[in-house]
């Protein structure tokens, strides 16, 4: 029984996560955190998740959960995941990073955290997203330079960032297939007159409104033919499901930082 503590327990993914590590069998839930000096301190966790009550309460101490945890889901913010993954290292326990925003640099501090305990980290948790990774690097390795790469992504009006963290995954995952660096290749942006494009780049397109979860689609657009792949979301469901999938695989893993490709065997 692997016993899962979420952080962030009382917004709208925490709240997903809580449902779905009480629906899990083979996993119990540990505890939940919320802010210091938050409305939502003290509450039942399942109960704030619209299940019945489970007697935890929620806390403000993310210690306590990580002592008491064997594995924590951390869907927050840059920093806090941060900090999240230093207690992780110091207490041994597994940290499953669903956070979007992360750049280079925090990557690159997970990756030293994880020497010291098991840490899950991708974009997304998605299982269909993550196989749309593996298809879009497949795909960009098979296609010639002459194929345009466009990588298309709406989210609901609240979201913060953009582009969202999965559309930069899977530029990651083009750029990988072709062997050459995101960053030296990505369109983020264009106004005005740009110019036509340039060959090899990778480009963005990013669209916000409304209640949408999440759609991605990979545009691979060439002489005479266009090949679109495509995943939507339809509930934060899906997301809670491979992080909870996550945490239970990484249970018996030595120390080291993991991808949700590692957790589904896709690479």
């Amino acid at each position: 029984m692997v016993r899962i503590g979420i952080v962030g327990c009382g917004g709208r993914m925490g709240r997903e996560l809580v449902r779905q590590v009480l629906e899990t069998e083979g996993v119990t839930l540990a505890g939940g955190t919320e802010k210091p000096g938050g409305a939502l301190v003290g509450e039942d966790v399942a109960a704030l998740a619209g299940v019945p009550p489970s007697g935890i309460l929620v806390t403000e101490d993310p210690t306590v959960l990580f002592d008491a945890a064997d594995a924590v889901i951390d869907f927050t913010t840059p920093a806090a995941t941060l900090l999240h993954a230093t207690m992780a290292a110091h207490t041994g326990t597994t940290l499953v990073v669903g956070t979007t925003g992360l750049d280079d640099a925090a990557l690159s501090q997970l990756g030293k955290m994880a020497r010291q305990t098991r840490i899950v980290q991708a974009p997304n948790m998605s299982v269909g997203v993550n196989l749309l990774f593996a298809l879009t690097r497949q795909v960009a390795a098979t296609l010639g330079i002459e194929y345009d790469i466009e990588i298309v992504e709406h989210h609901h009006r609240h979201k913060v960032d953009a582009p969202s963290g999965t559309a930069l995954g899977l530029g990651r995952a083009a750029a990988a297939g072709r062997g050459v660096d995101l960053d030296a290749v990505a369109d983020r942006a264009r106004d005005g007159h740009t110019g036509p494009r340039e060959d090899g780049h990778i480009g963005f397109a990013v669209l916000r409104g409304g209640d949408v979860v999440g759609d991605h689609t990979v545009v691979f657009a060439g002489p005479g033919e266009r090949i679109e792949l495509t995943h939507k979301a339809s509930d934060r469901v899906i997301y809670a499901r491979g992080a909870v999938r996550a945490a239970q695989w990484a249970a018996d893993k030595p120390n080291g930082l993991y991808s949700m490709a590692d957790v589904l065997g896709l690479g």
